[in-house]
């Protein structure tokens, strides 16, 4: 089955809407080629829908449902891909030796010139 929230998401001047599947990404795409959905529209595991489309997906059988139904249906299928969490890069060797500097550090004094 295939579900589509409601337009809700400002991006680029318009409202868009999320459109996903419970069954598979195959399903998800075959559906998305029949609505007109460009490929780059596809991010993780759901398509950015421009809110003029939603009537056309409703009427191809799309379910109208909440957002937190369409996380809900998602995780309830395992096909939920969330966004990857920000890693702090692995320190190197020699990053600690160096310590940031600011005006007064090591004699020079703010507003003074630093030759160079």
């Amino acid at each position: 089955m295939l579900y589509v929230d409601p337009p809700s998401v400002p991006s680029r001047g318009r409202l868009w809407s999320h459109l996903v599947s419970d069954v598979s990404y195959a399903e998800l795409h075959a559906f998305a080629e029949a609505l007109g959905l460009p490929r780059r529209g596809f991010d993780r595991d759901h398509y950015d829908v421009p809110a003029e489309r939603v009537p056309m997906a409703v009427w191809l059988g799309a379910r109208p449902v909440s957002s937190r139904e369409i996380v809900r249906l998602l995780r309830a299928a395992d096909l939920r891909r969330p966004k990857p969490r920000a890693v702090p890069a692995p320190a190197r060797p020699g990053d600690a030796e160096i310590a940031p500097t600011r005006p007064g550090d090591a004699g020079i004094s703010p507003g003074s010139r630093v030759p160079g």
